[in-house]
């Protein structure tokens, strides 16, 4: 199991992927606002757990089970805002997702998926609530 700082660091990396041939470890640096060396060595250790293929200077690539980890770090934060934005929440999604899903166990992401597939699925209760909603207001 990784870090919240790891996963930060391989959802990063797979992110990039998406859009790059070559991930460098300054454009982790960059988008993660952290030192070069804090990107070094946190590469190590994702290399360590096979979850990438890195040396020093090198091209930093993910391997299957990097890939497959990353695309669900991905998927659990676009869920979490999904979910934010489906229950209203006037908050900055992307930062409000970022501090829950590192502390959320897989039963509860899987209950938060669940909720949000049965809203999607039923467009009524979406709107029931709200209306609720505005009633509180």
């Amino acid at each position: 199991m990784l870090s919240p700082s790891l996963e930060d660091y391989l959802e990063e990396i797979y992110r990039f992927s998406l859009s790059l041939d070559t991930v460098r470890v300054t454009d982790i640096s960059n988008r993660l606002k952290v030192a070069l060396p804090s990107v070094t060595k946190a590469l190590y250790k994702l290399r360590d757990q096979n979850y990438i293929n890195y040396e020093r200077y090198g091209e930093i690539r993910l391997t299957d089970k990097g890939n497959e980890y990353g695309q669900y770090l991905v998927t659990r934060n676009q869920l979490l805002q999904e979910f934010l934005d489906l229950i209203c929440s006037k908050c900055n999604f992307a930062a409000e997702a970022e501090a829950m899903e590192h502390y959320l166990s897989a039963a509860t992401i899987d209950a938060i998926r669940n909720l949000v597939e049965f809203m999607k699925n039923n467009p009524s209760f979406q709107h029931a609530f709200m209306d609720f909603l505005d009633d509180m207001d």
